[in-house]
């Protein structure tokens, strides 16, 4: 008999041990995984840096912060949407607007004309005369060919006796928002020694001082001569801004109220959609709790707008957004004026409050609270510390962001009608990206030679007519670079109306006063959001990347991702 295999002979490796045996190896192996797992997650959890949801953002991210309308601006170099950019323009209203026939056919006085008015020629105008107003509105129809008027105020006394001011609601013929706009104008009048009345000048865009008056509080409705439009609440462009600070009455009212304040986090002095990303968070949860939002109206404004290229304190909210619209909307307080209350108040009315560190707590867990103030505070780590992580996950559902009390500022955009008006609201307009994409040709290969003028007069003769007047928004510095484009057209840059937001003018003056006294400047964000907004009431509109070049926004091989 053959003797056994040494194998065989070993305890452990009998038959009858083999399926213990094989057990045991696989344990062992399932072991070693394991154990090479945990060193492999640990180390990834130790070096690993989460993404920044907003700069990956998810589709509804993204809608927010882009325009579809206007694919060559990045949502970090151009001006937000805000409310009134997704409003729906009432249409019916829009519809019933003066023409020149309205004025006619509504004529309250009998004609003088052919009458010997011997010494009344050279007499002060009557600018309360039913006639001078309707030879007034008349004149201005004949003249502004390209907006339609919706309501003209009663002329008032001009700065002498031959003229009057008059004020009016206008939106441009080819308007693609919701928005009104007020322009008030210096009308020179004369009569005739048969007694006709006619305008022989019209002053520039808000020369009629005297006819700037303050709206109502609550105006929903506008009138024409015999007609009226229900528009609900839209911005009016040109209009005094009452954005002064809310105040709470009484003690009483104070005590009664409910608050809602964040405080710390990382949002600071970030780019200026990062900011709206987590102030409407913000906003919206204060909505959802029924509470009053306690708010900074002091910014950070990024280094990505500042000519120093260095982050910049002491911002005034108002000076970007629109806070008389945001109060009669929503319930917000001032921080320093709400402090001051409750160092005031809160003892002796023994008002409480709620800490919230974790964003993870939803505001649903917060709905049923009844302390007078709950705070949400940030801590130190981002992107933990973002406002905005409290209104994703669960929460996403719940808190509407209330966009639509978010509008721009009227001052800047006061800023772009004066701009369009200047041009008659009749003009084309381009976008010209160069800078340093032209630089790089890895990533833009095609960039600088697209958008040298003779590459842009080939372009634009089949796109815009010459001898139009065309607005150039454009990052490039030397803007004699564009003289060539002179041949075919009337070219204009953002800074010819530098008059605009120049020291003594109006826009200037307000945002001094906001300010405390100090000189506001007109910083990188006001420049690009009156840039866009302008290109943007061009009637033709052509953008680099979806215009003059085949090259991408974002470089090679992307056009697929970056033109949506």
């Amino acid at each position: 008999m053959m003797g056994r295999s040494p194998l065989l002979r070993t305890g452990s490796l009998r038959p009858e041990n083999l399926g213990q045996h094989a057990l045991a190896m696989i344990g062992n192996v399932c072991f070693s995984i394991f154990v090479v797992g945990v060193l492999i997650f640990t180390i990834i959890a130790a070096t690993y840096e989460p993404e920044d949801p907003l700069f990956h953002p998810s589709d509804k991210i993204s809608t927010f912060l882009t325009s579809n309308s206007n694919a060559t601006f990045e949502s970090d170099n151009t001006v937000l949407k805000t409310g009134e950019d997704f409003m729906a323009a009432n249409q019916t209203a829009f519809n019933t607007f003066i023409n020149i026939t309205d004025v006619a056919d509504n004529a309250e006085f009998a004609s003088n004309t052919g009458t010997d008015c011997g010494g009344e020629v050279g007499k002060a105008i009557d600018c309360k005369d039913p006639e001078v107003f309707h030879t007034m509105m008349r004149a201005a129809i004949e003249k502004f060919k390209d907006i339609h008027f919706y309501r003209f105020g009663k002329p008032v006394r001009g700065s002498d006796d031959n003229n009057c001011d008059m004020a009016w609601r206008f939106r441009p013929k080819e308007g693609k928002t919701a928005s009104l706009y007020k322009d008030y104008r210096r009308f020179v009048i004369s009569k005739a020694e048969n007694c006709s009345l006619s305008v022989t000048d019209i002053g520039e865009y808000h020369s009629g001082v005297n006819a700037r008056k303050r709206k109502p509080k609550k105006q929903a409705v506008f009138e024409k001569e015999g007609q009226q439009g229900e528009v609900g609440a839209l911005p009016v462009v040109g209009e005094m801004v009452n954005d002064s600070l809310p105040v709470v009455e009484s003690e009483a009212a104070f005590k009664n109220g409910k608050y809602l304040y964040y405080a710390g986090g990382g949002d600071r002095c970030k780019s200026m959609n990062h900011y709206l990303w987590s102030f409407l968070c913000a906003l919206g949860e204060a909505q959802y709790l029924n509470r009053t939002l306690i708010m900074d109206l002091s910014i950070c404004l990024s280094s990505m707008y500042t000519k120093t290229g260095q982050n910049e304190e002491g911002k005034d909210f108002r000076f970007y957004f629109d806070f008389e619209h945001l109060k009669e909307e929503a319930s917000v307080l001032d921080q320093l004026q709400f402090w001051t209350d409750w160092n005031k108040w809160q003892r002796k009315d023994r008002l409480s409050l709620h800490l919230v560190e974790d964003f993870r707590i939803t505001p649903m867990k917060l709905k049923d609270l009844k302390d007078t103030l709950v705070i949400r505070k940030f801590g130190t780590v981002e992107p933990d510390n973002y406002w905005y992580r409290v209104c994703e996950g669960e929460a996403e559902s719940v808190i509407q962001r209330p966009w639509h009390m978010l509008w721009k500022s009227r001052r800047l955009m006061d800023i772009v009608s004066a701009i369009a008006s200047k041009l008659n609201w009749d003009y084309d307009s381009v976008h010209i990206v160069r800078g340093e994409k032209t630089m790089n040709k890895e990533l833009w290969p095609n960039l600088d030679r697209d958008t040298s003028p003779g590459s842009l007069l080939t372009t634009l003769k089949d796109k815009i007519d010459e001898g139009r007047n065309l607005y150039i928004a454009t990052n490039e510095p030397d803007k004699s670079f564009f003289d060539p484009l002179k041949d075919k057209y009337t070219t204009h840059f953002l800074d010819e109306y530098k008059d605009l937001w120049a020291e003594n003018s109006e826009w200037s003056s307000e945002t001094t006063k906001l300010n405390n006294g100090a000189p506001v400047e007109f910083d990188g964000y006001m420049r690009i959001s009156v840039d866009t907004e302008v290109f943007l009431r061009g009637k033709k509109q052509l953008e680099t990347f979806n215009d003059l070049t085949s090259d991408c926004k974002d470089g090679v091989n992307t056009c697929s991702t970056s033109s949506s």
